[in-house]
């Protein structure tokens, strides 16, 4: 009997088990919205998954009125020159540790610097801290990011993703 008792208990807790897993722990995947130090929405941003490392594209600009407008990413270098800002990934090649994301890149196209980059999902994944900085965390500066809906925007309206001229990411 007890060993009939324990592939009963072993068949219940395959069946379970999903049931008892709970939902998986949520990503960055997903639309952000960036907020300026002035409260100004700056641009929405599309983070995606690919062999572990997570990206994050400029979808959607919010121009300052009176402001420069950029239209083409002219003061950064290699590939990434001249390339269009719809579509170009600024936040590169993060590596997801639970909740914290790390070993990536953040490109600021005002100037064309990238920086070293880490961020943090908050518990219940509506807030993102980005923070940029160089050689130390310590010597950086966060921004915080609010997750927009899924269907923020349509899928088909997505900019792609800029491509260097030999088609890898940038």
């Amino acid at each position: 009997m007890p060993g009939r008792l324990r592939w009963i208990v072993l068949l219940v807790a395959i069946i379970f088990r999903p049931a008892l897993a709970g939902s998986p722990e949520p990503t960055v995947v997903g639309f952000w919205q960036q907020v300026d130090a002035d409260g100004g929405v700056g641009g929405w941003f599309y983070f995606s998954e690919r062999d572990g490392l997570y990206d994050g594209r400029l979808v959607k600009m919010f121009p300052k009125p009176g402001g420069h407008k950029f239209e083409r990413c002219e003061k950064c270098r290699g590939a990434r020159h001249n390339a269009p800002m719809l579509g170009l990934t600024i936040v590169s090649n993060m590596r997801r540790v639970g909740r914290h994301y790390e070993g990536g890149s953040i490109l600021d196209p005002r100037d064309g610097t990238v920086y070293e980059a880490e961020m943090d999902l908050s518990a219940d994944a509506s807030r993102l801290a980005v923070r940029g900085y160089l050689g130390l965390p310590l010597f950086g500066q966060t921004q915080v990011w609010s997750r927009l809906p899924d269907d923020a925007m349509p899928k088909d309206q997505i900019p792609g993703a800029a491509q260097s001229p030999a088609g890898s990411r940038l």
